[in-house]
């Protein structure tokens, strides 16, 4: 029935109109819905462009009758599922999801931007009851809940930047100046950060912990010292940390910014036998049991899921609950933690 005259209801767009504002097919924007994987980078992104400048959501409806879907599932995005924090985290989302009768989906957005974007899009259109993520990029547009059709989302380990939706933090910025301030009681004066790109959260608040703890003794941030890589991969920080200590003046001490940069800087630090004292943020399982001393920064990254599962759920229960400024944001404490003999 058309619409009666003087109607303002916008019609819904169509695929043929995403593939009209992309400039591909019709069959291109399915295949990119269905497995981005086939279709070039170009077309992805310029698929995912057009449906979250459209509002386009593909009608779900009849393909969840037939799959005979129930209703209570929430999203959970990560970046990298091979990182044992995503895997805690996940067990506390799906631990207070539980309480309510609720199951998680999980998706590995593995650092791409465009599988991010893609999973959000998948999420919304089986209309979820919300999602909890762990942004890859810088720019959040494609979380705006207003084009998720009010879906709640509550970010984790990162804040939103260009979108207002609801966050639970780590103390990044105050766990590493603490312990970063502890290698420099120790009288340590060269000390090493290993860590990731600042364009993250955690990477660019846990650099700033370590300049500012630095800054504060008087002792210059040295360039040879500081190395940052785009990703967090062990073999990566293991070859950072190699050469930092073929420097003429290596570093004595060495910061490393997660787990997984921790445990490719001990390899090295081990294989080399270097006399150098090794600090990192994440605990990680088996750290009380190394060869050598560790000092770790450590939080609970299970309350961390359990929280943003909560803070969801409330969400979805009240739209309006907010605090002052319209978003609700969580922090949660850090502690330092010294494993084996820490030499002092």
């Amino acid at each position: 029935m058309a619409p009666e005259e003087g109607s303002s209801r916008t019609p819904r767009p169509r695929m043929a109109d995403v593939a009209r504002l992309a400039g591909v097919s019709p069959m291109t924007v399915s295949r990119v819905l269905k497995d981005p994987s086939k279709v070039s980078q170009d077309a992805v992104g310029a698929v995912l462009d057009a449906v979250e400048t459209l509002g386009y959501r593909r009608n779900e409806n009849a393909r969840n009758l037939r799959l005979g879907r129930e209703r209570g599932l929430i999203g959970l995005i990560v970046t990298n599922l091979t990182n044992p924090f995503y895997a805690q985290l996940a067990v506390g989302v799906e631990s207070f999801a539980g309480e309510l009768g609720m199951r998680v989906i999980i998706g590995n957005s593995a650092g791409s931007v465009a599988k991010e974007r893609q999973l959000v899009h998948d999420f919304a259109s089986r209309g979820l009851g919300g999602i909890v993520a762990a942004p890859c990029s810088s720019d959040h547009r494609h979380f705006e809940p207003s084009l998720l059709a009010a879906m709640p989302v509550v970010f984790v380990a990162s804040p939103g930047l260009k979108v207002a939706v609801d966050e639970v933090l780590l103390d990044d910025f105050g766990g590493t100046w603490e312990i970063v301030r502890r290698l420099v009681d120790k009288g340590h004066r060269k000390i090493a950060f290993v860590g990731f790109s600042g364009a993250m959260w955690t990477g660019s608040e846990r650099f700033r912990g370590y300049c500012m703890a630095l800054e504060e003794a008087g002792i210059p941030i040295d360039p040879r010292y500081v190395a940052r890589q785009p990703g967090d991969e062990q073999a990566a920080a293991a070859t950072i940390t190699r050469e930092l200590l073929d420097l003429d003046d290596p570093p004595t001490a060495v910061f490393a910014a997660n787990n997984r940069n921790t445990v490719g800087a001990y390899r090295t630090i081990v294989e080399r036998g270097a006399d150098v004292e090794l600090a990192g943020f994440d605990d990680f399982e088996l750290a009380d049991l190394l060869a050598r001393p560790v000092t770790v920064v450590r939080y609970d990254a299970h309350e961390l899921g359990r929280s943003a599962a909560r803070i969801l759920h409330e969400r979805g229960e009240n739209p309006h609950v907010d605090d002052r400024f319209g978003v609700r944001r969580l922090v949660l404490p850090t502690e330092v933690v010294e494993h084996g003999a820490v030499r002092r």
